[in-house]
């Protein structure tokens, strides 16, 4: 069964950080490059972070790039998103996907609020 599940969200202050985490089938997770996106509000949903199958690559959008983390654990099919530095614009609800995406693996994903 293919599965996509978020988690670590959560109200934040800015300045703080946050990590979040992506428990995938493995039978995606193997084979494929990974991303985390993010739907701010009344706003698409963008690529944030993205990372190659091994890991050795890593490619982040400016408006994250020197603050967010990707990391993936091959061995346990996770993905995670080091947050650092947060800023009220990193409000979003963040998914996992492959890169190219797949609209069936669309998960629920997970809601960032960062707010004083």
């Amino acid at each position: 069964q293919v599965q996509l599940v978020e988690s670590g969200g959560g109200l934040v202050q800015p300045g703080r950080s946050l990590r979040l985490s992506c428990a995938v089938s493995e039978s995606i997770f193997s084979r494929n490059a990974m991303a985390w996106y993010r739907r701010a509000p009344g706003k698409q949903r963008i690529l944030i972070a993205m990372i190659t199958i091994g890991g050795g690559t890593t490619n982040y959008a400016d408006s994250v790039k020197g603050r967010f983390t990707i990391s993936r654990d091959n061995a346990n099919n996770m993905l995670y998103l080091q947050m650092n530095s947060l800023k009220a614009e990193d409000t979003a609800v963040y998914y996992c996907n492959t890169t190219p995406f797949r609209d069936d693996y669309w998960g629920q994903g997970t809601q960032v609020i960062v707010s004083s």
